[in-house]
């Protein structure tokens, strides 16, 4: 199947740990278009001390880059949004509406935890996002060493209205054994809404294509299909249910 949708991506050149240049670029998202990716979306982090991001930086290194994708009609298509981690600062933007929520519904934002806790006060600012009418989509939670431990750490923030995206390329042993073994416990349980690259290179996309093979494997081509194609959709549309 093709048509899939990539919620979590770093393409945009020169704006964080992603592409550096406009042909490491275009090569990722030649890739990602290749293995069956119709739409990409840019999610450069929005990170207090490390990627000091704010929305207009973001805006505008996007449309510079769109400029250029125009000369390549052959590319997916592609969208804005970014990787928020839930500290103090990008919180506070989230809150303003100066954040990058998925487009058109704006309903969703993509939110990163640190990898090795969760930070204060996560599920009341996590439930203050969904009061705002905002539904968090946490990103990667395999990674997250808590979950290691105990996947069912996740049921609380499931029950508030976050959904989780799983970065595929988990499933191969990318990040090591422990977030292999969780993304598996948390494909078994049911906890995942979507799937995607989180591709940095254009060297990752080797790796992604061997990962939906696997998830392909794994859960059959109906789930496979719902969590790279369908589930992202409704994400970007607005239409989760609960």
């Amino acid at each position: 199947m093709s048509g899939y949708i990539d919620l979590h991506s770093h393409w945009i050149p020169g704006i964080d740990d992603g592409a550096p240049d406009v042909a490491e670029a275009l090569a990722m998202l030649r890739g990602l278009g290749r293995i069956g990716f119709s739409k990409v979306v840019a999610t450069p982090h929005m990170r207090t001390g490390l990627f000091d991001n704010e929305r207009a930086d973001l805006e505008r290194a996007f449309g510079e880059i769109v400029a250029e994708l125009r000369r390549y009609p052959e590319l997916p298509e592609v969208a804005l949004s970014s990787e928020h981690h839930l500290d103090d600062v990008v919180f506070a933007n989230l809150v303003k509406g100066e954040g990058l929520p998925y487009e058109p519904a704006r309903t969703a934002a993509l939110i990163e935890f640190p990898t090795d806790h969760f930070p204060a006060r996560y599920r009341e600012r996590l439930f203050d996002l969904r009061m705002r009418r905002v539904r968090p989509v946490i990103a990667h939670p395999e990674r997250y060493r808590p979950v290691w431990k105990d996947i069912t750490v996740m049921d609380p923030l499931l029950d508030g209205g976050a959904v989780l995206l799983l970065d595929v390329c988990a499933l191969v042993g990318k990040y090591g054994r422990a977030p292999r073994k969780a993304a598996l416990e948390l494909l078994e349980g049911g906890y995942y809404y979507a799937a995607c690259s989180d591709a940095h290179r254009a060297t990752d996309v080797r790796e992604v294509e061997k990962a939906i093979a696997e998830l392909y494997a794994v859960m059959g081509d109906e789930e496979a299909e719902f969590l790279l194609a369908e589930g992202p959709r409704n994400i970007l549309e607005g239409r989760v249910a609960g």
